[in-house]
């Protein structure tokens, strides 16, 4: 089994805001299609640290690629985006191998209904 080591958090200085709004469409249609779990997070929210623990502790061999949007000049954008993707604004947002799982109450519940495993699994 891999380290937690594994489990990787991107920080908003890794990932710079973009600069147009298209690059603002590319950068996040590109995050979530070429990961396997994108996170989208704010650090000081308890719900997203729940999110990011149950990677941490049960799918630690897994690369989870965290946006932490506090800080971040486009993080009304990116909220906006995915609240036209899924209907949410709310964070975190967690999407498997390119499938909008939910907020936290939504991957516990996927988690104990042993569909995250699956989602993971079948994830590219």
């Amino acid at each position: 089994m891999s380290s937690p080591k594994d489990f990787v958090e991107v920080s908003t200085q890794l990932l710079p805001s973009p600069q147009t709004s298209a690059d603002d469409d590319c950068f996040r249609q590109n995050t979530i299609n070429n990961n396997k779990v994108v996170i989208f997070s704010k650090s000081y929210c308890p719900y997203c640290a729940e999110t990011k623990q149950l990677f941490k502790s049960k799918f630690s061999g897994v690369k989870v690629e965290v946006i932490e949007l506090d800080g971040r000049s486009d993080m009304d954008a990116i909220q906006d985006y995915i609240k036209e993707k899924t209907g949410k604004r709310s964070v975190p947002q967690t999407f498997i191998g390119r499938q909008h799982v939910g907020g936290n109450d939504d991957l516990q519940a996927a988690f104990k209904a042993g569909k995250v495993k699956t989602l993971l699994e079948e994830a590219t």
